[in-house]
């Protein structure tokens, strides 16, 4: 029996009949409490208002103000005035407000803030895109780092365990009288070096644990393992180019520097329109009453007025060449972002594509390697049951073996993880990808 299916029988007997979880389980959890992935959803819904807000610069301004006055009036006329005109104190209120509305007819920087709203809710909504696609990333490696943290406890564990019995015999056979101190010293090094490296491998599973638990908000109970045999799937289509080109369309990171890019280009045009003139339409009404004055009667005045205003910027100190200037270095500098964010998808697709090809390999050679392992050390404990081989040959082909192991299931879990990076990478990783490597598990 394969120790890998062991390490399993034996924890679903600690564990009950409890059912262990998935790594869909796993993303879902990490759905609901990553904090990081809350953040980028708020960032996104905050992007979004950007559209409203540049829509509101199209439409008309109104505004409402409103008062009301005690006035303590002294009039003393010099020099004397005629008898109907007379002086005195007088005290009264005064009220009254006044509804502005502007309506733009033509003001170009606002028409182009309106179009690059849109563009910054495209990169928004591509910027949660990226952070969706890197937590189902983040969710996966976590979750097989846990795995691959407990597959070097159980390791280590056996490990400890067949190095014990052969301190053991090592002891025996010097106590009768067929093997030499040597043999006892050599066992009982190896014993205390995996002794030291179980601590470290436990210490390794808490911090792997831990992470898991920042991530999803809670600890990892059980989770399920993968199959005892890894299907090994080459990349559909089988061709690093392909997958470069679907990644040039579809990549969210590509999508977001395209629209920063964009965005850069409307901020010239629209500084450079600090130049140019204004048209607004604008209507008034206004009304103030006063209910008293000199002459004891009160007043109400009313006023309405519309009419087409016009602005034109004469000189503000040379501020509008100094912003336009300004957007033509950004722009610059966003085309740049462009040109690195191609490339870096060229790359990262390429290097995700290769770490499936070459993944498959490694799985293969070490699966092999393991299989080679094994009959070494039977092997060499044959030898030593008849004399050609030493305790320490049989302690060199044990270490061998489980080290061969561990890498084995590392390299299964980069090949799982590998397949989830380069359809990230192609832009086209979703819920069907994280099923398809799930079905690995049991």
């Amino acid at each position: 029996m394969k120790l890998k299916t062991l390490i399993l029988f034996t924890l679903l007997a600690a564990h009950g009949i409890a059912r262990a979880a998935d790594l869909l389980e796993t993303f879902r959890a990490a759905q609901a409490n990553d904090p990081q992935i809350a953040a980028a959803y708020a960032t996104m819904q905050a992007g979004e208002e950007k559209l409203a807000q540049g829509r509101s610069l199209l439409m008309p301004a109104v505004n409402l103000s409103a008062n009301t006055t005690m006035n303590d009036l002294n009039v003393q006329y010099v020099p004397a005035t005629p008898p109907f005109l007379m002086g005195g104190n007088y005290r009264f209120n005064s009220h009254g407000y006044n509804v502005n509305m502007v309506q733009p007819l033509y003001r170009q920087q606002n028409w182009l803030a309106y179009s690059e709203s849109e563009l910054q809710v495209a990169a928004a909504e591509a910027q949660y895109k990226v952070a969706e696609q890197e937590l189902v990333l983040r969710a996966a490696q976590a979750y097989f780092d846990v795995l691959n943290a407990q597959d070097g406890v159980e390791l280590a564990e056996a490990q400890k365990s067949a190095i014990t019995e052969q301190l053991g015999q090592a002891k025996r056979n010097f106590e009768v009288g067929s093997a030499t101190i040597t043999d006892t010293l050599e066992a009982q090094s190896r014993f205390d070096l995996t002794g030291a490296q179980e601590i470290a491998a436990q210490n390794n599973l808490e911090i792997k644990r831990r992470v898991f638990q920042q991530l999803t908000n809670s600890m990892p109970g059980n989770l399920k393992r993968l199959d005892a045999v890894v299907k090994l799937e080459a990349p559909q289509p089988a061709d690093v180019e392909k997958w470069i080109a679907d990644a040039q369309l579809n990549s969210p990171q590509l999508a977001v520097a395209k629209a920063n890019t964009q965005l850069a280009e409307k901020e010239v045009a629209r500084n450079r329109g600090g130049h140019y003139p204004t048209v607004d339409l604008v209507a008034n009404y206004g009304n103030t009453y006063a209910n008293g004055s000199q002459f004891g009667v009160g007043n109400d005045i009313r006023n309405t007025n519309i009419g087409v205003q016009l602005n034109v910027p004469l000189f503000q100190g040379g501020l509008i060449n100094s912003k336009w200037r300004e957007a033509e270095a950004n722009y610059e500098r966003a085309q740049q972002d462009l040109e690195s964010a191609h490339r870096n998808v060229t790359l990262q697709t390429s290097q995700a594509y290769l770490g499936v090809v070459s993944g498959i390999v490694q799985v293969q050679a070490l699966q092999q390697a393991l299989a080679s392992s094994t009959n070494v050390l039977d092997a060499t404990k044959t030898g030593q049951e008849v004399g050609v081989r030493t305790n320490l040959d049989v302690l060199n082909a044990q270490q061998q073996l489980y080290s061969t192991r561990r890498d084995l299931y590392q390299a299964e879990y980069n090949f799982l993880i590998s397949k989830l990076r380069l359809k990230a990478a192609a832009g086209v990783l979703d819920a069907d990808a994280l099923i398809e490597v799930n079905q690995a598990l049991h």
